[in-house]
C-alpha cells in the first residue's frame, strides 16, 4: 500500500481548496451576501436580523441571554443593540432589582418587521439549491462542528 493512500502529503494538506476552514469561511461570505441582498429592503443588517430572530422567538430577554444565543460578547452586542434602539426596533431597560442586568424587548416597529421577514428563510433555502432535508442535515452537522470546537 502506498503512503499516498492513507496519508496526504504536506503539500496536499496545505492546499487552500482542502481546508475545511476556508470552505466554511467562503460559504459564510456567500451566505452573508445573499442575506444582505434579502435584508436590504427591510433596512436591516444580518447581525440585526439575528437579534430580531432571537427576540421574535422570545421577547423580553437580557443582553447576556441574547449574547449567549448568538455567540456574541457584550462588547460586540451592546453597540449593535444601541443602533437598533436608535432605529426604533427595540427598547433596552435596566432591571430595577439588579441594575447590572439590561433587558431588551421589541418595539412595535420591531414586531412589525417580522411579517416582512417571514419569506427570507424560504428564499434562502431556494437560493441554496438544496432540498429541505439536506439543509436540515447540513445545519445539524455545522452545529455539531461548532459545539465540538467550542468544548
Amino acid at each position: 500500500m502506498e503512503t499516498k493512500d492513507c496519508c496526504p502529503s504536506a503539500d496536499e494538506l496545505l492546499r487552500l481548496d482542502q481546508q475545511l476552514c476556508f470552505a466554511l469561511y467562503s460559504a459564510s461570505l456567500a451566505m452573508n451576501k445573499v442575506y444582505r441582498d434579502s435584508l436590504k429592503p427591510l433596512g436591516i443588517t444580518y447581525p440585526q436580523y439575528l437579534v430580531l430572530l432571537v427576540l421574535w422567538e422570545q421577547d423580553q430577554r437580557s443582553v447576556s441571554d441574547i449574547g449567549d444565543k448568538l455567540y456574541l460578547d457584550s462588547a460586540t452586542l451592546t453597540p449593535l443593540l444601541k443602533r437598533m434602539e436608535a432605529a426604533g426596533w427595540l427598547e433596552r431597560q435596566r432591571l430595577a432589582s439588579d441594575e447590572r442586568v439590561v433587558m431588551v424587548r421589541l418595539s412595535e416597529a420591531g414586531k412589525a418587521l417580522r411579517a416582512q421577514a417571514e419569506q427570507i428563510p424560504l428564499q434562502l433555502a431556494c437560493r441554496s439549491g438544496l432540498q429541505l432535508d439536506e439543509i436540515a442535515h447540513l445545519r445539524q452537522a455545522l452545529c455539531g462542528l461548532r459545539d465540538q470546537l467550542l468544548q
